[in-house]
This record gives structure tokens, C-alpha cells and sequence, in this order.
């Protein structure tokens, strides 16, 4: 009776997992290889070999600065939110007075989605009843300008990321051994120092953890630039130009699949690495 539970707990999961994300994820590749647009029977797919790949790279518009706008999302998330929430995490490790009301009040952003973000921050954008214009007394577009709108939206989905991040770290940080911080003060070590050079190399799981997350979210960014303008008008990312050409007006199937096939790769090395420090380690 034992081995058909585990046997259902471990096959059930698998395929549901195999279903909703690596058979959508293995489609998208074999379609990236077709000029299929979402019409017709599969029979009448037609394969074109690397054609569509040829087109992202030479002959597409849009594909750089979407490309440049996700590295600029990634850069800004490792030096913006997770710097902030490793420092937040530090502060709400010391137990001080209402850390648990803190924490709340951090963490709220987190569980509200990037969507909903960007209609909230649209009361501080708004160029006519802005808080941000009405501070300053501008009359900034913050996101229909296309020269500030990508800073603004990214202050916005930073806002959301950092009380992640300090969740993670704060939850590493309770389970660093108390006598490591204990030997470094008897050595004469400061706080500071001891972070640095003792709690925050041991919690390296968690700063591998960080680094996908991070990664997979700069790539996966969406629905905050898809309800701001479609992804257009200064805020492309991959994303968005996937579900243009995958759901838009052209229904490019396997050229918006050739674009989700350069996402998946990109996400794919980082979680590869992942899990060999993690197989390391376990060894």
C-alpha cells in the first residue's frame, strides 16, 4: 500500500508537470523550426529549418532593444532589490521592536501581482494627478514617455522584488549557525566584517537561489509592461514581443516560438548551474 502512495504522490505531479510545462516548453521548440500561424491542420505545418532564428537576429526591429531593455531589467534587480533586501534582512534579523509588522508590510507588495503594481504606481505616475508631478511640479508622462518609462517601471516591479529578496535572505539568516557569528566577535571581528566574510558566504544556497530567481524574473517580466502599453513604445521586452506575434494580429506562431525557444535557453543555463552547485554540494 506504502509503494502505490509514493508511486501516485511521485507519477501524479510528473504529469502534471510534463502537461502544463515541459510539453508546452517542447512544442514551442519544434515550432520554432515552422512558419505555422496558428491556422490550418498540423499536417500542413510547414518546417523552414532555422529561418525564423535568421529573422530574430537580422530582421527584426524590436529583438535588440527588447533584448538590451531584459539585461537592463536584470542589472537593476541585482544592484537595486536584492542589495535593498539583503540590507532589509539584516535589519529585521536584529529582532528590533515591531520587526514582525516590518516584515508585513514589506512583504505585501509580493503577493500582489505585476498587473495590479502598475495600476497602484499609475496614482504616483499619473501626468495630471501624479503624486510623483504634483512633489515636483512636472508634467512628466512617467509611462507613456519613452525616454523615463522603462525607469519607472522599473522602480515600480523593484518595489515588488525587494520583499522577496528579504524574505529569502531573512529566512538564510535564521539558519546561520549562532557560534559562527559568536567565534567571529571573540576574534575581534565587526558586523560588518563578520557578514561579509562568515554569514554571507555560508548562506550560499540562498545566494544561488537569488540568482535564478532574479535571472528567470528579469526574463519573465510581462504583464506590467503589457498593461502599460502592450510592451511598445520604449518598454519592449522578449516577453511581450512573444505574445505579440503568438496572440497579436499576425499570429506568427513559430516565429513568436523561436522568440519563447531564445527565452527558454537563456533561463535554461542559469538553472542548469543551479542544480550542478546544488549536486555538489550534496555530494
Amino acid at each position: 500500500m506504502d509503494k502505490v502512495v509514493i508511486v501516485l504522490m511521485v507519477t501524479i505531479p510528473a504529469l502534471v508537470v510534463a502537461g502544463l510545462v515541459w510539453g508546452p516548453a517542447l512544442a514551442s521548440i519544434v515550432l520554432s523550426f515552422t512558419d505555422w500561424n496558428g491556422i490550418g491542420k498540423i499536417g500542413d505545418i510547414n518546417f523552414i529549418g532555422a529561418e525564423n532564428y535568421d529573422n530574430v537576429f537580422n530582421n527584426y526591429p524590436p529583438f535588440p532593444p527588447a533584448m538590451e531593455h531584459n539585461l537592463i531589467w536584470l542589472v537593476v534587480f541585482f544592484l537595486g532589490p536584492t542589495l535593498l533586501g539583503i540590507f532589509l534582512a539584516v535589519l529585521l534579523d536584529k529582532e528590533i521592536r515591531g520587526s514582525r509588522i516590518y516584515q508585513s508590510i514589506f512583504f505585501l507588495p509580493v503577493v500582489l501581482s505585476l498587473a495590479l503594481i502598475a495600476f497602484i504606481w499609475q496614482l504616483i505616475y499619473s501626468r495630471d494627478q501624479g503624486l510623483l508631478n504634483e512633489l515636483f511640479g512636472t508634467q512628466t508622462d512617467w509611462y507613456g514617455d519613452p525616454d523615463v518609462n522603462l525607469w519607472a517601471v522599473l522602480v515600480a516591479a523593484s518595489w515588488r522584488h525587494t520583499g522577496y529578496i528579504m524574505l529569502l535572505y531573512l529566512a538564510g539568516l535564521k539558519s546561520v549557525d549562532p557560534a559562527l557569528r559568536e567565534a567571529a566577535a571573540v576574534d575581534g571581528s565587526g558586523e560588518v566584517r563578520t557578514f561579509f566574510q562568515v554569514v554571507f558566504p555560508v548562506m550560499r544556497p540562498v545566494n544561488l537561489v537569488v540568482l535564478v530567481i532574479t535571472v528567470v524574473e528579469s526574463l519573465r517580466a510581462f504583464d506590467i509592461v503589457w498593461v502599460i502599453n502592450k510592451g511598445r513604445n520604449g518598454l519592449e521586452l522578449i516577453s511581450a514581443l512573444v505574445t505579440q506575434n503568438v496572440i497579436g494580429e499576425a499570429s506568427r506562431i513559430g516565429f513568436g516560438s523561436a522568440l519563447a525557444t531564445i527565452m527558454i535557453l537563456i533561463s535554461t543555463v542559469y538553472i542548469v548551474v543551479y542544480m550542478i552547485q546544488v549536486v555538489r554540494e550534496r555530494r
